[in-house]
């Protein structure tokens, strides 16, 4: 199978994902929900008050990583992305998802952001740590 194919397979739809962003010098790592897409973008939604869009805001430089989250031995990508936050409404309508609603209420509102992750290089983790791979832009 395609390297691009077995990415998808790790990274489509909607999984939890670990984000870095710098804090100045210092990395800071959290738990989001990113969306991944054919094009190697994940976007995900925060509030805009969210110490993740200062960082953003000051360097664009991230670092993801993504399991597939069945098996221990199942493969997971690591992510060279550049971040940028997304305030319009037509961005945030364009990637709205129902689940948001319960933190967000609507598209609409003024806290609410899109991040749009592009990565730049994928390192894929084959089953078992039995192969390793890298997709590049």
């Amino acid at each position: 199978m395609p390297l691009k194919e077995q990415i998808m397979e790790v990274i489509g739809g909607p999984h939890v994902a670990a984000v870095a962003t710098l804090d100045g010098k210092l990395p800071a790592v959290r738990f989001m929900v990113l969306a991944g897409f054919p094009d190697m973008t994940f976007v995900g939604a925060t509030m805009k008050a969210s110490k993740k869009v200062g960082q953003l805001k000051k360097n664009p430089d991230t670092a993801l990583a993504i399991w597939s989250g069945k098996e221990y031995s199942d493969p997971y990508v690591d992510i060279i992305a550049k971040g940028t936050i997304h305030d319009d409404v037509a961005t945030k309508k364009k990637y709205w998802n129902p689940m948001f609603e319960q933190f967000f209420k609507t598209p609409e509102n003024p806290d609410f952001v899109v991040l749009v992750f592009t990565a730049g290089e994928i390192t894929y983790h084959g089953k078992n740590m039995s192969s390793m791979e890298v997709w590049k832009r």
